[in-house]
C-alpha cells in the first residue's frame, strides 16, 4: 500500500512516500518558509523521483494538528485537494504521535512536545516497549511546570522529543533533575515518515475518512478569537 503523507504542523516541513512500511522517499525542510511556497514544490519532486502518480497513491494522510494553526490549515487543505479528485482515502494523525514515531528504537517514555506559547506546550505522552508505542495521555495544552512534574512520576528514562523539547530542557529546571533526554536534532521534529508509519497503522485499525471530512484538531482556540472574548 502506498502512502503519501505531508507534515506542515510547525516551522519544519516535510513530505514522505511510503509503501508497506519502506519509505520511499521523503523530502525536509526547516527553513522557516512559508509552507504554502514549500509543500507543493516538496510533494511534486518527491513523485517525480520515486516514479510515482497521485492516481496511484493508496492513502493520503496529514498532520492534523496540535500546531501552527496556519501550518495545520495548509497541511490539510492540501491533502484534501490532493485526495478528493481520486476519491481516496485519508487519515489525520496526531503530530505529537508522528514526532514519538521518531524514537520506536528507543526504550522508555516518550515525552513529546511543542511550543504553545503563553507559557504552555501541546503534549502527549507515550510508553515505548520492544519498538510498539502506547500512549499515555491524549493530546493536550499543558504548562510546562505540570508537565515536569507528572513526567518525575515516572521511573523510566523520560526522552524529550519536538520543536519544544529544547524549550522545556532549558526553561524548567526539573527536567534536569529527572534526567530527562533532550534527543538529537536530527530526530527530533516531526517528520511525514512519522505520519505515514502512524497512518498505516491506522488504516489496519479502519480509522481512514473521506477527504471531505479532513479536518484541523485544535486544543486551543486561535489568538484572534481569545483576544475578542478578552
Amino acid at each position: 500500500m502506498k502512502i503519501l503523507a505531508v507534515d506542515s504542523s510547525a516551522v519544519t516541513a516535510s513530505v514522505c512516500l511510503s509503501e508497506d512500511r519502506k519509505i520511499c522517499g521523503e523530502f525536509f525542510v526547516n527553513t522557516r518558509q512559508k509552507h504554502s511556497r514549500t509543500l507543493m514544490p516538496m510533494l511534486e519532486n518527491l513523485l517525480q523521483c520515486t516514479g510515482v502518480s497521485l492516481a496511484e497513491i493508496d492513502l493520503f494522510a496529514v498532520s492534523e494538528g496540535p500546531g501552527s494553526f496556519t501550518g495545520v490549515r495548509i497541511g490539510v487543505s492540501c491533502v484534501k485537494g490532493l485526495a478528493m479528485p481520486f476519491d481516496k482515502p485519508c487519515v489525520g494523525i496526531s503530530s505529537l504521535e508522528a514526532m514519538a514515531r521518531n524514537l520506536t528504537a528507543t526504550e522508555g517514555i516518550l515525552c513529546a512536545v511543542m511550543d504553545a506559547r503563553c507559557g504552555q506546550v501541546y503534549n502527549a505522552l507515550f510508553s515505548c516497549e520492544g519498538g510498539v508505542l502506547r500512549r499515555l495521555t491524549p493530546d493536550r495544552a499543558i504548562a510546562m511546570e505540570d508537565l515536569a512534574a507528572e513526567c518525575s512520576t515516572y521511573q523510566k528514562p523520560i526522552y524529550l522529543v519536538g520543536d519544544g523539547a529544547e524549550l522545556c530542557a532549558a526553561k524548567e529546571q526539573r527536567f534536569s533533575e529527572i534526567k530527562a533526554a533532550l534527543v538529537p536534532e536530527a530526530i527530533r521534529y516531526q517528520r511525514a515518515s512519522g505520519v505515514a508509519a502512524a497512518a498505516y497503522d491506522a488504516f489496519l485499525r479502519g480509522e481512514v475518512i473521506s477527504a471531505d471530512r479532513l479536518a484541523p484538531v485544535y486544543l486551543r482556540p486561535p489568538q484572534a478569537q481569545r483576544a475578542r472574548k478578552s
